[in-house]
């Protein structure tokens, strides 16, 4: 009689269901995840933005789609612990259930748009900077890529009802971070600039001569407004061109 009366507890019931829902969620993840690489699925998106972007953060596709459809089901089972249990007033939870659905939908939905734009962003900014031989620029499409990750979590989680004032702080101070390496990497590209004009005008060394700027020697290979290119046996050696001028130069004569 004790274990019927323990047994019919909503409280009991309400845990029975959450390990429940616990235990088939973890199954759920794991077969999708089986499933999804058994049909040829982490094929068929390499290459893709995404996939490019999640393996950029530890992840994968497949991953992803396993561990969402996981969280669903546990979601599932808290919520319906949550109304065996009573612990909440049901109309009101239902209620405010069915209006937070949406809106994680479109959190979601924000995220994975944030992804691909984030990873075509990159690529863009990563294209237009090729012809750029500057360390300090090399890093502007990953920061370009992870700037418009960071808005798009918080966009999301703005769309779900968190307080994101002191995150908006955070981007604020970070965009100043981002402009200030921006600055930095572009006054590089001016002095370079500037040089590459000088010595394209000027021309203190051409092709085929032997110069040893700092510390490589070698045979000029190629002069143009941002590198200096020079070669010595089997290796080539491309030198911004400020830092021709902050370097001692000597032409070799034959």
């Amino acid at each position: 009689m004790e274990w019927q009366t323990l047994i019919d507890e909503p409280a009991v019931i309400a845990m029975a269901v959450l390990v429940l829902g616990l235990v088939v969620g973890y199954l759920v993840g794991r077969l999708n995840k089986e499933l999804l690489s058994a049909s040829g699925v982490p094929e068929t998106v390499e290459g893709t933005p995404f996939e490019r972007t999640a393996q950029s953060i530890g992840t994968s596709t497949v991953e992803i789609v396993a561990r969402l459809s996981s969280w669903f089901i546990y979601g599932i089972a808290v919520l319906t612990a949550i109304h065996i249990a009573q612990l909440l007033d049901t109309d009101a939870f239902w209620f405010r259930v069915t209006e937070f659905i949406p809106q994680v939908f479109i959190a979601v939905l924000i995220l994975i748009l944030g992804f691909i734009i984030a990873d075509k962003s990159e690529l863009i900014v990563s294209e237009y900077l090729r012809g750029v031989k500057l360390p300090d620029v090399s890093v502007l499409p990953r920061l370009v890529k992870y700037s418009v990750l960071y808005v798009a979590f918080v966009l999301a989680l703005g769309q779900i009802g968190v307080y994101v004032l002191p995150l908006v702080v955070l981007l604020a101070i970070f965009a100043a971070g981002a402009i200030v390496v921006g600055a930095i990497a572009f006054k590089d590209f001016l002095v370079s600039s500037a040089a590459g004009i000088y010595l394209l005008l000027e021309q203190p060394y051409g092709i085929g001569d032997r110069v040893q700027i700092g510390q490589q020697s070698g045979i000029v290979q190629e002069v143009d407004l941002l590198v200096t290119k020079i070669e010595d046996d089997s290796e080539e050696y491309i030198v911004p061109n400020r830092k021709v001028f902050e370097a001692e130069i000597v032409r070799e004569r034959e």
